[in-house]
C-alpha cells in the first residue's frame, strides 16, 4: 500500500513542525486544526470546525494515511475513523489503554496502526531495541529521557515545552518494567537515582507509557527492562509534594493549569537521551550507551526547539520508511521494530545522527 496523501490533525508547535517535515520530504499534506491558523503554512489547512466522526469519515476517504497530533483522549476516535477508511494511522501518544486500544483494531486493519511515534515512546524504544540485537544475552535496558530547559530558574528547574496533560499522567499513572525477568508494575517518580551527562548532574525517575510495548516484547528475553524521566535535581520531591501532599492528583486538570502558569514554556531547551545496555558477547560483560544532548536546530524556516524537532522528527522519519517500503503496510508497529539505521538514514532523521 503505496501512499503521498496525509491528513495531519492538530496544529500546534509539534503538529505544525510535523506537517512541514512531511511537506518538505515529499508529501502531499493537508491540516486540520480547530483554531484559525494564523502562520503562512506551505500546504492548505482546514480549521475552524470541530473534528467530529462524521468530518473524519469524509477526510478520511480523500487521503492515504493520518497523523493524530491530538490530544491523546482524542486518538482513539481518530484512530477507530482511519481503521473504518483503511488509512495508515500514526500518533505521539504515550497513553497506555489508547494504545491497547489501537492494537485490538490492528488485528483486522488494512492500513499500519503506528501509535506511539515521538521520542519516547518512539525513538527511545528504536535505540533500546538496537542494543539488544548486538548482544548474545541482554541483561538490562535502562532508558533514560529528559526535556528540561537549558537555563533552569527556581527550585523546580523545570519549563513545560510539552504538554501539561501529558506530563500529568506521565508523573501520575503507573510504570511498566521488567525486573529479574518478571513484568511489574511500579507507581511513577520512584527508583530515584543521579546520571550525569557531560558533566551536568540529573535525577532520573520512573513514569509511565516510556517503554511503549518493549516490556511485552523482550519479556523472557531481556531480564531488566525499565524507562526513567531525567530532570534537575530536587524536582522529584516537590513534584510528589505537589501531587501527593497537596492532594492536587486529585484534579489533573488543575495542576496542569498551575504548573504552566508557574513555568511556562522557553525557546533555549535541551533534550538529554541515555540509553546503557549490559550484556554478553562471546561470552563476555560489556555495557553499550547512546547518550546525546539535543538543542534547538533551524528547520522546517525557522528555529525550533528540541523538544519539538525531536518529536516531529521521530514520526516523520517513521512515515518516510513506510513510504519508502522499508517497514510493514499493515498491522501493528511496534518502535523496537524499527531499524535504527534505517531511521537515521531518512530524511528527518539524520537529524538524530
Amino acid at each position: 500500500m503505496s501512499f503521498n496523501k496525509i491528513a495531519v490533525l492538530g496544529l500546534g508547535k509539534v503538529g505544525t513542525l510535523a506537517a512541514k517535515l512531511l511537506h518538505e520530504s515529499g508529501f502531499e499534506v493537508t491540516g486540520h486544526d480547530i483554531q484559525p491558523h494564523r502562520e503562512n503554512l506551505p500546504f492548505p489547512v482546514k480549521s475552524g470546525k470541530a473534528i467530529t466522526k462524521a468530518a473524519l469519515d469524509v477526510e478520511f476517504q480523500q487521503v492515504d494515511a493520518v497523523l493524530s497530533c491530538l490530544p491523546f483522549h482524542l486518538n482513539v476516535e481518530v484512530a477507530i475513523a482511519a481503521h473504518a477508511a483503511g488509512i495508515h494511522y500514526f500518533d505521539l501518544t504515550e497513553d497506555v489503554p489508547t494504545t491497547e486500544a489501537i492494537i485490538k483494531l490492528s488485528k483486522t486493519s488494512k492500513g499500519l496502526m503506528a501509535p506511539q511515534c515521538g521520542l519516547a515512546p518512539g525513538f527511545i524504544g528504536i535505540i533500546g531495541a538496537n542494543h539488544i540485537e548486538k548482544f548474545d544475552i541482554c541483561r538490562s535496558v535502562r532508558m533514560r529521557v529528559g526535556a528540561l530547559p537549558q537555563h533552569p530558574t527556581g527550585l523546580m528547574g523545570y519549563a513545560f515545552n510539552w504538554s501539561p496533560e501529558g506530563v500529568v499522567n506521565e508523573y501520575l499513572n503507573d510504570c511498566e518494567v521488567i525486573e529479574e525477568g518478571q513484568r511489574k508494575w511500579l507507581s511513577s517518580m520512584e527508583w530515584l537515582e543521579d546520571i550525569y551527562i557531560d558533566g551536568m548532574r540529573l535525577e532520573a525517575f520512573t513514569t509511565s507509557g516510556g517503554l511503549g510495548t518493549m516490556c511485552e516484547t523482550y519479556h523472557g528475553k531481556v531480564a531488566n527492562i525499565d524507562y526513567k524521566t531525567m530532570r534537575y535535581p530536587g524536582h522529584a520531591k516537590l513534584m510528589n509534594f505537589f501531587f501527593h501532599e497537596l492532594l492536587m492528583r486529585e484534579n489533573r486538570e488543575e495542576a496542569g493549569r498551575i504548573l504552566v502558569n508557574a513555568k511556562p514554556p522557553v525557546s533555549d531547551d535541551v533534550v538529554y537521551i541515555h540509553v546503557a545496555s549490559e550484556g554478553e558477547i562471546d561470552g563476555r560483560l560489556q555495557r553499550k550507551e547512546f547518550v546525546r544532548s539535543y538543542r534547538p536546530v533551524v528547520v522546517a524556516g525557522g528555529k525550533q526547539t528540541a523538544i519539538a524537532w525531536t518529536t516531529a522528527g521521530s514520526v516523520v522519519a517513521i512515515i518516510e520508511l513506510v513510504r519508502s517500503q522499508k517497514l510493514p503496510n499493515s498491522g501493528f508497529l511496534k518502535q523496537e521494530d524499527v531499524d535504527l539505521n534505517s531511521f537515521l538514514s531518512t530524511k528527518t532523521g539524520r537529524l538524530y545522527a
